[in-house]
């Protein structure tokens, strides 16, 4: 429900379709395919100056969310794996990285919105303190290590022990 509420705010103020500022502002720069989808519930349409808008869903139920395939994911996780930077542009303000980054006060293990963080390896006791993943729905994963410098993207895993398993074995490979 929060992540909802958020876009629905964000779009109040940007006043433009948030998948088309995603596209403009990151997407594009960072090279991704035109096949990725971000879709809003059926019942999330408002009017915004005149025009009807579908304000975007952050969780993949009920048909809304965010469709996309590994390759697309792993240019979004080398985005930030970089900081926000893309070849010579800053896309994403290191500043926000570095807050998403940071454990929230209700649960160490959250960042911002999709970032799940790994405070004293307790979720995933494999991989670095460090490290955060994002997940989607049907447990799409990006997971990031800024230590090892490596991206990867695993799909439809549990998490928990065997994402941690895949993790370390991931790692002891590249070690």
């Amino acid at each position: 429900m929060r992540v909802n509420v958020l876009a629905l705010a964000a779009l109040h103020v940007i006043r433009r379709p948030l998948p088309e500022v995603l596209r403009e502002a990151v997407m594009e720069p960072i090279g991704a395919s035109s096949a990725w989808r971000w879709h809003g519930y059926d019942n999330a349409w408002i009017e915004l100056d005149g025009r009807k808008v579908q304000s975007m869903t952050g969780g993949g139920h009920w048909g809304g969310g965010m469709f996309i395939n590994a390759r697309d994911m792993a240019r979004f996780g080398y985005l930030f794996l970089r900081n926000g930077r893309w070849n010579d542009r800053q896309i994403v303000s290191e500043a926000w990285i570095k807050m998403a980054r940071t454990p929230g006060p209700a649960n160490a293990q959250y960042g911002f919105m999709n970032w799940f963080l790994n405070p004293e390896r307790k979720s995933l006791p494999a991989a670095p303190e460090s490290s955060v993943t994002f997940r989607g729905n049907g447990q799409n994963i990006i997971y990031i290590d800024w230590e090892h410098d490596m991206v990867a993207v695993i799909r439809w895993i549990r998490v928990g022990p065997a994402l941690n398993e895949f993790l370390a074995k991931l790692l002891a490979a590249v070690t």
